[in-house]
């Protein structure tokens, strides 16, 4: 078969999915719809007194989880009680809105736009898209950072490029998520999952002690092969399939940069560069402030800035540069200006809070009925009994691992279930538990980007929505369907080399025992 006859038939198939999936209702409506199924699948299991017991690496004991029906007495009073609690801890929503209010300056007072039209004389063209995949992958370093950042940014860079900015927003998307665990460097995701791999290997009172850094040289190969697979996908398929973009590039003309403009820029820059010694007076590991001491190590450590106060110094990096830049061209000239950018920014997410509401109460309600423990708990059970070792056996828990991925979004949840099962599993078949703990990040980061139960997705789609009114969810889908696919293959597929060839996934640390 002749290559334009296998992309005419890839598209057929992507449109395919895009064609079903918005003719579905609005997205509220969906997750509207997803509830009532959760809530009728829930009273099902339950009545059917369905439980698994797993010893959870996170607590270090034993748990017996039973499913729990949402449509008792028990099940109802938990809806209406905890609907408000469900939306206000949402995870991402203080994320995103925080961000949003920094960036909001520094998109009102126009130093994002006149940033990126500079940036954009300096990238070639042909290495735009790399650029931003590579951006996305490298911010996860940041946790969550990128979903508010880089995302909507890689649509405006594509668009100055009067390139279409949905293909932008996917490939940043794709690398923020689908490439979570890639990166050039180490970080809070590292940690969260070697802690609960080395709870598990203490279950079995196993001689053995995962460092940080276990899957460090891995991670910078996947860095390197997901940008490139990313690039071709972006090029090669997600364009080809969104089109021609029939909004409006003037907004995103490159003009050039005035001398204002520039003064700016320099200003800004002083002020980012001014924001960065605060910041690192206040992580310095000797007087730091924001270091704590942690009450069982005894070791300073910046885990809870990591976690949570990181989003506050990014709404500073971005504030305090728009601020002066808008200060500078003269679209600042008193506190309401400053103030109105803020609230402009706030205006635009009146669909996501919507959104996130629904979303925030299925997400909820899947983890009180405990249908996401049931289903990776009793797979991972089916997976043991098979008795498969070598490399069928990391291919099945990889594709394994990517479908429970649909229904838990949390890898630290997942994989506190999943570790005291497979990592003793794989140690008997003389598989290293860095090993195992590669292959299950590899399917928890591929299959993020197409499943609603991820955090974040309601966010993306209301980005995609600024650029297309009419997309939905089979736009989303099948958008970054490819992405996914591709990632999961090449990615295993680059584990599987790393096995043969025996290489070693980070200092110390072996494929084999």
């Amino acid at each position: 078969m002749s290559e334009d006859k296998q992309e005419g038939h890839l598209q057929r198939w992507l449109d395919g999915i895009e064609r079903i999936g918005n003719k579905l209702p609005h997205p509220v409506v969906v997750f509207m719809i997803l509830i009532a199924i959760t809530m009728v699948i829930s009273a099902i299991v339950a009545h059917t007194g369905a439980s698994v017991s797993f010893f959870d690496a996170k607590s270090g004991e034993e748990q017996t989880v039973q499913a729990v029906s949402l449509l008792n007495g028990e099940g109802i009073r938990y809806i209406f009680n905890s609907a408000v609690e469900n939306f206000t801890s949402f995870a991402p929503l203080g994320t995103v809105l925080v961000a949003m209010l920094g960036v909001g300056v520094a998109e009102g007072s126009g130093l994002i736009g006149t940033a990126l039209r500079k940036l954009i004389s300096k990238v070639p063209h042909s290495l735009l898209t790399a650029v931003v995949v590579f951006a996305g992958i490298v911010s996860n370093i940041a946790s969550d950072a990128g979903y508010v950042v880089v995302v909507p940014l890689g649509a405006i860079m594509f668009a100055s490029a009067k390139r279409h900015p949905l293909a932008g927003l996917a490939a940043a998307f794709a690398g923020v998520s689908g490439g979570f665990s890639a990166n050039l460097m180490f970080g809070p995701t590292d940690a969260i999952l070697v802690g609960i791999t080395n709870e598990a290997l203490q279950s079995v009172g196993a001689d053995a002690n995962v460092l940080i850094t276990s899957n460090w040289y891995f991670l910078i190969a996947s860095t390197i092969l997901l940008v490139i697979v990313g690039t071709i996908i972006t090029e090669h398929v997600v364009e080809p399939h969104l089109g021609e973009y029939h909004g409006n590039y003037d907004a995103y003309e490159a003009d050039e940069v005035t001398d204002t403009e520039n003064r700016g820029l320099r200003n800004a820059g002083i002020a980012l560069l001014l924001s960065f010694v605060g910041v690192f007076l206040l992580l310095n590991p000797w007087f730091g402030p924001l270091q704590e001491v942690d009450p069982t190590t005894h070791q300073k450590t910046l885990d809870n800035f990591m976690m949570t106060g990181l989003i506050f110094m990014l709404f500073l990096l971005f504030a305090i540069p728009g601020l002066v830049y808008g200060r500078t061209v003269g679209k600042i000239n008193d506190s309401s200006d400053f103030v109105d950018m803020m609230a402009d920014a706030m205006k635009s997410m009146g669909g996501y809070l919507v959104l996130s509401f629904f979303a925030a109460q299925l997400i909820a309600y899947f983890s009180y009925t405990n249908l996401g423990v049931l289903i990776a708990s009793k797979g991972a059970e089916f997976l043991q009994n098979w008795h498969i070792t070598g490399i069928p056996l990391v291919i099945l828990f990889i594709l394994f691992s990517a479908f429970i991925n649909l229904f838990m979004g949390s890898a630290s949840a997942k994989w506190a279930i999943l570790a005291p099962i497979f990592v003793p599993m794989f140690i008997q078949v003389g598989l290293s538990p860095e090993m195992t703990q590669m292959a299950y990040r590899i399917a928890d980061s591929s299959t993020n980007i197409i499943t609603p139960l991820m955090s974040y997705f309601a966010m993306i789609l209301v980005f995609m929505q600024r650029y297309d009114k009419d997309s939905g969810l089979g736009t989303l889908i099948s958008t970054m369907l490819p992405y996914s696919m591709s990632f999961l293959v090449s990615w295993a597929i680059l584990l599987l080399i790393w096995f043969v060839l025996q290489l070693p996934l980070g200092p110390g640390a072996s494929v084999f025992i």
